[in-house]
């Protein structure tokens, strides 16, 4: 959950540490820190908060060592501090780390090195590994990590630097992500692409239980056993500005208005007179007795949507789980299940658990990433990407999109694979095909919500209420507007207000409301008539030829096949949501208490 920079090479290493820190900056932000290296010592420099106050402080010196690691921090083991903070040193200055993961097994580590007279100065779990490098070392501290790493239970991506070999720095990697590259004069490593893409666009991935040796002029891959194994080398096709806000005020804002853009790219090719997945021709849901659906967040709601079409589509058990319960609750896995993981950054903790234990069971598992070369991407049978692209700010809005469509897409060539008629399917492939001209407009409803969002201005609870698909929509709504503005927002089955959720129903309340399936649309209706006469203040986003004389707050979305609607309706959500925030002053692209990439349990 955190962003790890280093590098060592003929440069001043600070600059390229910051710089790839403030890229990695959405992983955590809690704290920063770096340590530099030389032949003489260690020069490590911390501070709580966000880099700023990192970058703050070291403007009072001058740093011109060539090797360095840095780190931002998104607490799990101790409170947001300086002490917590990365890099941790051992106690004689000599060797320094940063770690990103979880070591389950750090407090029996601990217990033990406290028996050899080892103080510590954190609550960190991370802290361990340093000492425990102390511990080990006797000169070779290749060999030392290799023994470090055959101790450690849980995931790590490490990346360790010593005063007896200032040129080198030592990287391990497991359950958590790792990038290195060279240019023509150093060696570099971090947590994501973006760190990295302004000095190369030639970069290595490293696997799980392997080391890396960085060095000015080259970079070492070596297996758990200490043997040397060929790098695995992906080339990056976009390039910097990518990653920039590109004349928005926030990388949200920038990134609701490339998803017309990224749809176009990630349908590209996959629709012609039919949905074109040569990846899927071999998938006949058949031969399966059963279908899930795993994912985490975002990407949860946008694989509750695919269970929907499933089901609409396909006579045979389709089931969406969470990817934290799914290991833990009584979900049959066999050779007759088919596994469906979804995730933006395809390193999501719970995610790739739930696959692996899929993969030891003998299930078929399918991922979808928006990240080339991932961990869940590398791990599963078969892999399909979304063409997102880098996705900055930490709630999600162009990688859910994108989730949508090519989703959309999947499920009709898995029920056509599978024999089964699909209703209207000419009408919806021609519709999905248009789906980028339907965001182009709903983006350009900016400001009508803008307009709406002031309705909460002084409001701390807001309430979405929609049927059928129309629910998938409002619960990612919901989390939209709790994630970044930090509103008490509830989602409801809109039927399901008489049961209870219209006792909280009072004058200014807020209910957002989506109606946009025609069949149900009458009793949505129904259901909102009923709070407005409470008091409720409605916003209702509706499909054509859907109205309430009684509602004042009206937004329609574009004709579009029914099974579609939620993306229309998704783009005025995160609008909404984005305002909102925007209204109480709130930090837009870095909400409080999350972090982007979700690499712990």
């Amino acid at each position: 959950m955190c962003g790890i920079t280093a590098y060592t090479g003929k440069g001043e290493a600070l600059p390229f540490l910051i710089q790839g820190l403030e890229k990695l900056e959405y992983r955590g932000y809690d704290s920063a820190g770096i340590t530099l290296v030389d032949e003489k010592e260690l020069v490590t420099i911390k501070a709580k908060g966000p880099l700023a106050v990192l970058k703050e402080k070291l403007e009072c010196g001058t740093f011109d060592q060539h090797t360095g690691i840095g780190h931002t921090r998104w607490a799990t083991h101790g409170i947001p501090s300086n002490l917590n903070s990365h890099p941790h040193t051992n106690a004689a200055e000599t060797i320094s780390i940063v770690h990103n993961g979880i070591i389950e097994n750090y407090q029996s580590i601990k217990e033990g090195l406290d028996m050899q007279g080892y103080a510590f100065a954190s609550q960190t779990d991370s802290e361990v590994i340093v000492h425990l490098l102390d511990y080990y070392y006797q000169g070779d501290m290749k060999a030392a990590l290799r023994k470090v790493m055959g101790y450690l239970e849980g995931s790590y991506a490490l990346c360790v630097v010593t005063v007896d070999d200032p040129e080198t720095i030592y990287v391990a990697k497991k359950e958590s992500p790792m990038i290195l590259g060279m240019d023509g004069s150093a060696a570099f490593c971090a947590s994501d692409i973006p760190a990295l893409i302004a000095y190369t666009k030639d970069m290595i991935t490293l696997e799980d239980n392997q080391m890396a040796v960085l060095k000015p002029d080259s970079i070492e891959i070596f297996d758990a056993q200490g043997q040397i194994v060929e790098p695995k080398r992906i080339h990056i096709p976009y390039d910097l500005e990518a990653a920039q806000k590109n004349g928005y005020d926030t990388f949200m804002q920038k990134e609701m208005h490339e998803q017309p853009y990224v749809i176009r790219e990630t349908l590209r090719g996959r629709i012609e007179d039919s949905i074109v997945m040569p990846e899927l021709d071999g998938i006949d849901l058949r031969d399966y007795d059963h279908v899930y659906l795993i994912a985490c967040g975002t990407a949860y709601h946008a694989s509750l949507y695919a269970q929907y079409l499933g089901r609409e589509w396909m006579d045979m058990p389709i089931t969406c789980v969470p990817a934290s319960e799914f290991r833990y609750g009584n979900y049959p896995v066999n050779a007759k299940t088919l596994a469906i993981f979804v995730s933006q950054s395809g390193e999501t903790a719970d995610t790739l658990a739930a696959l692996k234990m899929c993969l030891r069971k003998g299930a078929t598992t399918l991922a979808i990433s928006n990240v080339l070369d991932s961990s869940l991407a590398r791990l599963a049978d078969i892999t399909m990407y979304t063409c997102a692209g880098p996705e900055i700010a930490v709630a999600s809005t162009k990688a859910y999109t994108t989730q949508l469509v090519l989703l959309a897409a999947m499920m009709v060539k898995l029920a056509q694979n599978a024999g089964a008629q699909v209703r209207d399917v000419e009408t919806f492939i021609h519709d999905l095909k248009e789906i980028p001209n339907v965001v182009e407009a709903m983006l350009e409803q900016e400001n009508v919500m803008e307009r709406y969002a002031r309705l909460l201005q002084d409001q701390r609870d807001a309430y979405f209420i929609g049927r059928q698909l129309d629910y998938v929509s409002v619960l990612e709504g919901a989390l939209k507007l709790k994630e970044i503005s930090y509103v008490h927002a509830d989602a409801y089955y809109a039927g399901e207000l008489k049961h209870g959720p219209i006792a909280l129903i009072d004058e200014g309340t807020v209910v957002i409301a989506l109606a946009t399936q025609k069949e149900v649309a009458p009793k949505t209706i129904s259901n909102i008539e009923e709070t407005i006469a409470r008091g409720a203040k409605v916003i209702l986003i509706k499909a054509p030829g859907i109205h309430s004389d009684k509602i004042e707050r009206q937004i329609e979305i574009p004709a579009i096949h029914p099974y579609l609607a939620g993306i229309p309706a998704t783009i005025l959500l995160q609008l909404f949501a984005f305002y909102t925030a925007k209204e109480k002053g709130c930090n837009v692209d870095q909400p409080r208490n999350l972090a982007k990439s979700v690499t712990v349990e």
